[in-house]
């Protein structure tokens, strides 16, 4: 039985319906009834009163409909199972009692809630209420519907908004009607699954292998009217949407080029977000390929059927009435902020900024000679190459195995810029331009690193040569890898070798220093440093999701900057 995260099986409708009243201070519990009302009633005196329901299972339908400009309560059953006709009576009665000039139940086409409220009606009218019942058939799924018709699925949700406008703008319960079965005909809906669902306590309701899709399947986990292999989003929408609209399908929508449609992409409960987008901008290009105007977009969890991994698609032909009642304000918390305006996949992209323009950073005569720059670069290049797979190697216990690709490319990308010209000799722009190389190609949170490293340091260096200058951008790029990577000496990162180097540079800053001496101190200390790594506990970076005890090996982002200062001095 798949895993659920429920208190009780028996209780979970119940739960469901009280956490979201517990959320939301304009619902009230009926009480003894698993009803859902506004908290506001005596705002519907005079006005039409709509109520709908059914089972538990297909949130944040109904409950999520209640509000100004929508529902005005909701009964809900057990999960996947029709309320029971005293709720349904319970729920009339409450908003007769509060004054409403005529009651509309708007029920999904299903055996179970047609009888339950039905029958409820029946009593209602008995005791002089003035009830009428619209039922919503808006599944396109069969060819050849049976003697049941089609069933009542995610397009019943446009009909509580559509009807939710009417009777807030006053309207008689004869015109709520009139309007809402015209709007309920020129419907469709169609659901397709790349799995089952499973009721609370039970196993799943049908089963689909690794490879294939379930089309036409209802909110209950029905099965549909053809399985087939899973196909790319695209095709899949293609799919559905031939289907909705052929005309040998007795249950097909009558779609002619020109029409205007609200399209409603719905998830029906375990399909991701991700996918989810994927397929509404698939459905908004093959409408409008077919020269359909898409007037407005819902897309969301509308009406779920649990857990299951799949997508509805809901159209509804529209005129302009229809679109201003859609888009009439409503305080029910399910339905979506839906932006006013037109659907469209060929929207204008916003033009890509231009780069400020370079300033020119020449500083003539001053470090090394590009021939010298030249040589020192090739040695850290091949290093770096030389030491791939050793660092690849350090890397698998703790990362993803791939330090020594990540540095290797960096390696290739710098020699492929120097062939394509001589890198400048003044450190400034040296630092700068290696930064942007590194950024661009390197890739991993070393490139980064690397790029902070390099682009700070370049700002210390900035018209200076002199070698304390060297000691303050090893400081500053070391800084910036701390602001921004968060870790610190000890983490067991590349930061511990940088840090010992630095902190032996600052020998630079005294008179009479010998450059090359301190320099070989520096690349000493690093290479002590990134060899105690192997001691250390990972504080930072991917290493420090596993435990110490698995990482007998230094640091391979300690070990590769270690490398590079041996680089520099050879």
């Amino acid at each position: 039985v798949p895993k659920k995260l429920v208190t009780t099986v028996s209780g979970c409708a119940d739960d469901a319906v009280a956490g979201l009243v517990a959320c939301n201070p304009g619902l009230r519990l009926l009480q003894g009834h698993r009803v859902v009302l506004r908290s506001d009633l005596p705002a519907i005196r005079g006005r039409v009163a709509l109520l709908s329901g059914g089972g538990s299972g297909h949130e944040p339908a109904h409950a999520g409909y209640v509000g100004k400009g929508m529902l005005t309560g909701v009964v809900a059953g057990a999960v996947f199972a029709s309320p029971s006709v005293g709720s349904v009576l319970a729920a009339i009665r409450a908003v007769a009692q509060a004054g409403a000039a005529g009651i509309l139940l708007i029920v999904k086409n299903y055996t179970g809630d047609r009888l339950n409220f039905g029958m409820a009606l029946e009593r209602a009218r008995a005791e002089g209420a003035d009830v009428r019942m619209v039922v919503v058939g808006d599944d396109c799924a069969f060819a050849t519907p049976g003697k049941a018709g089609r069933r009542g699925i995610c397009g019943t949700v446009l009909i509580h908004k559509v009807a939710g406008a009417l009777a807030e703008v006053g309207a008689s319960l004869d015109e709520v009607v009139e309007k809402v079965t015209a709007a309920a005909k020129a419907m469709g809906t169609l659901g397709l699954s790349l799995s089952p669902c499973s009721i609370p306590g039970s196993k799943p309701s049908f089963q689909l292998a690794e490879d294939e899709m379930e089309l036409g399947l209802g909110i209950h986990g029905e099965a549909g009217v053809r399985r087939m292999k899973v196909l790319p989003a695209d095709k899949a929408v293609e799919t559905m949407l031939e289907h909705m609209t052929d005309p040998s399908n007795a249950s097909h929508l009558s779609l002619a080029p020109g029409s205007s449609v609200v399209l409603v992409v719905n998830n029906l409960g375990g399909l991701s977000c991700l996918e989810l987008g994927i397929v509404a901008g698939a459905a908004v290009r093959c409408l409008e390929s077919r020269g359909i105007r898409i007037a407005r977009a819902l897309v969301g969890s509308f009406m779920t059927a649990l857990e299951m991994a799949g997508v509805s698609l809901t159209l509804m032909l529209v005129d302009e009435e229809l679109v201003g009642l859609i888009d009439a304000k409503t305080t029910a918390m399910a339905w979506p902020n839906v932006p006013a305006g037109p659907v469209t996949a060929r929207r204008e992209e916003v033009p890509a900024p231009t780069e400020g323009p370079r300033k020119p950073q020449d500083e003539p005569g001053i470090g090394p000679g590009t021939a010298r720059v030249q040589r020192v670069l090739e040695r850290v290049c091949s290093t770096l190459l030389d030491i791939q797979d050793k660092l690849n190697e350090l890397d698998r216990g703790a990362g993803d195995g791939d330090c020594g690709h990540t540095h290797a490319r960096a390696a290739r990308a710098i020699q492929e810029w120097m062939r394509s010209r001589p890198p400048p000799a003044a450190p400034a722009q040296l630092l700068s331009a290696l930064a942007d190389v590194l950024l661009e190609q390197m890739g991993g949170s070393s490139g980064v690193l690397y790029g902070l490293f390099l682009t700070a340091a370049a700002r210390s260096l900035r018209g200076r040569s002199d070698f304390p200058a060297w000691a303050d951008a090893m400081d500053a790029g070391i800084e910036a890898m701390q602001r921004y990577g968060g870790a610190a000496p000890g983490d067991r990162t590349m930061l511990d070798s940088l840090c010992a180097a630095a902190q032996a540079l600052h020998s630079l800053r005294g008179p009479g220093a010998d450059p090359l001496q301190v320099l070989a101190a520096a690349v000493q200390s690093a290479e002590a440093a990134a060899e105690a790594t192997r001691h250390m506990e990972a504080g930072a970076g991917r290493a420090s999701y596993i435990r110490s005890s698995r990482l007998e090996q230094p640091d391979p982002g300690a070990v590769a900057v270690a490398a590079v200062l041996g680089a520099v001095l050879e």
